[in-house]
């Protein structure tokens, strides 16, 4: 399924020159070194295609002819491949592997069989020459920094506006060669359900976060225990070769750093495309992803866009409501890649669940922080030390699985999510949405009639004594904060574990202390209002339960969004008052 709609992607975008999906036999390569040729095969320069600076420097991609499958052999790439192979330069101290390289890179040239071009007989000119290189080390600090860093090279002609290897005739003849092989042995591929002569060895896919650089497969087999039948390698699982092009081309595509249809997700690289061209292909970077500097608002934007289309039904026509929608995750493993997830539902069914994920996730907060938080920023604020490192592998996969799928968040990351305000003492505002998200979605499949427990902002309504037990010990706090002006250190820091896990063997004492607090106040009607606001929280607390000796999970979470909601109203109450002074 997954290679099938990865090679009916291909099939659709192939047909759109804008799109530069690479033609068979071709793929698109970083370049950073170009030798610009005369007609006699001269060399006039060298051309760096580097650009940017710093993380940001990469080299200009080039169509080029599709690279072999390298192993500890010697195999040579057509018209392009690092220096050793194209100039026979020793940059590794194995100078007679090095003439073998070079040599191997000249015959398969030369046993391309094209009609007459001049770009090409202008390369073959210039492998003849036996001064080549000396000729190139005219070019000063050009062939000095080719030499360093060893990036791929190939040729140009002079006056033309693409590489030897894009013009015409060229094109045309190595897309006329078929693949050598010892025998052609025919299967039914499993994609397509033709006979086919299949792939041996699939090209490795790039791209993939965390996976060798050299790329990784999703289909080998390399190892005995892999085999059935004694069948070897692709034998084991046929696929024809014109599908495993078009799949590998095609993830390739969707995995390369300047795709618009990618994320990462935890370890997770994960791309998406739908069956027919649709917009939620490219909104989902900006739904999911942190906003770049340069536009922070942009993910603000692109859920109210969202929001607006499924409200006007704009993802019901253009029969979006069958139109297929894909997101698969990919995450490293050794030589291989693993699959995280593979996600299939429509168009308009995607939308929704989106929509759905950022509903659960609306809270109440401050006015600096943004309206809509990225799937990173919920997922690091569960992290040890806030560090990406440090999310757990699995809980970013499964917590994207949940967000398409509709389905309840994983129970773990609510216990992160708790685990990291114990251990920091700090309810943030992405860590209390997380946990908001997690209560409410588990109780609407438990109970689909109900809709939501914890609401957006405070709700003086909830009698569940974890919520009310948190507004209390944030009420407790701001007592304790106003008795004491510039305080450094409050009972949150001291007593929110207990307070929240524990409840019976810290709130006597905090209710003691509470009152040599109010004692302290200077302003009569602050201790009027905090007395009748910790009797109307205490009063919707059941008498026989009083201050449990313990909190479940769940309940644990419900504390920390009463203790949220309540430190919100009381900002949002001194904003106002500030606000009604200065007028």
């Amino acid at each position: 399924m997954i290679l099938q709609a990865l090679k009916d992607y291909y099939d659709r975008k192939s047909s759109d020159a804008e799109s530069k999906m690479a033609p068979p036999g071709f793929e698109w390569k970083e370049i950073p070194f170009v030798i610009m040729l005369k007609s006699d095969g001269t060399p006039i320069s060298i051309n760096s295609t580097y650009e940017g600076d710093g993380k940001k420097r990469r080299a200009k991609r080039f169509l080029v002819p599709q690279a072999v499958k390298k192993t500890s052999g010697i195999a040579s790439n057509l018209f392009w491949d690092n220096p050793e192979y194209v100039l026979g330069v020793d940059l590794k101290g194995k100078p007679e592997r090095v003439v073998e390289q070079h040599e191997t890179f000249v015959k398969k040239i030369e046993a391309l069989e094209v009609v007459s071009d001049e770009g090409v007989s202008a390369v073959k000119s210039f492998l003849r020459m036996e001064k080549k290189v000396f000729l190139l080390q005219g070019f000063g600090d050009t062939w000095q920094q080719l030499i360093s860093e060893g990036g791929n090279v190939t040729f140009q002609l002079a006056g033309d506006p693409w590489l030897v290897s894009e013009r015409p005739n060229v094109k045309s003849a190595i897309s006329d060669v078929k693949p050598s092989s010892d025998q052609e042995v025919y299967a039914t591929c499993l994609v397509t359900g033709q006979k086919e002569d299949f792939e041996r060895l699939h090209p490795p896919i790039k791209g993939v976060y965390g996976a060798q650089s050299s790329g990784a497969n999703i289909v080998s087999f390399n190892l005995d225990a892999f085999k059935s039948f004694g069948k070897s390698q692709g034998a084991n699982s046929p696929v024809g070769k014109n599908t495993v092009f078009a799949y590998t081309t095609a993830l390739n595509h969707l995995l390369s750093k300047d795709s618009k249809q990618r994320m990462q997700v935890g370890d997770a690289s994960t791309v998406f495309w739908a069956e027919k061209e649709s917009d939620l292909e490219h909104k989902l970077p900006d739904l999911f992803g942190e906003p770049p500097k340069d536009d922070p608002d942009r993910g603000a934007k692109a859920v109210e866009s969202l929001y607006r289309s499924i409200e006007n039904g704009s993802y019901m026509i253009d029969n979006n409501d069958r139109n297929r929608f894909y997101v698969l995750g990919l995450s490293p493993n050794a030589a291989r890649i693993a699959i995280r997830f593979w996600i299939v539902d429509t168009v308009s069914g995607m939308a929704e669940k989106i929509s759905r994920h950022f509903e659960d996730i609306r809270i109440v907060h401050g006015p600096k922080e943004k309206d809509v938080l990225s799937l990173f920023r919920l997922l690091v604020s569960t992290a040890v030390l806030g560090k990406s490192e440090n999310i757990p592998p699995n809980l970013a996969g499964e917590t994207m699985r949940a967000i398409l799928q509709g389905l309840p968040y994983p129970y773990t990351l609510l216990q992160a999510s708790i685990r990291r305000i114990r251990a920091e003492h700090d309810v943030t505002y992405p860590r209390a949405a997380m946990i908001k998200a997690c209560i409410n979605r588990s109780t609407r499949f438990k109970n689909p009639h109900i809709k939501e427990e914890l609401h957006m902002s405070l709700d003086e309504n909830n009698t569940n004594i974890g919520y009310r037990l948190g507004r209390l010990f944030a009420t407790l706090e701001k007592i304790q904060q106003e008795a004491n002006p510039g305080i450094n250190a409050t009972i949150r820091d001291r007593f929110y574990g207990a307070a929240s896990g524990t409840p019976s063997t810290v709130f006597g004492n905090l209710m003691r202390l509470k009152n040599h607090h109010l004692a302290k106040l200077e302003n009569v009607g602050r201790k009027i209002f905090f007395e009748k606001l910790l009797g109307q929280i205490i009063d919707g607390i059941d008498a026989a339960i009083s201050f449990p000796t313990h909190l479940s999970l769940e309940d644990q979470g419900k504390f920390a969004i009463g203790y949220y909601h309540q430190v919100q109203k009381f900002f949002t109450k001194n904003v106002q008052n500030e606000e009604n002074l200065s007028k």
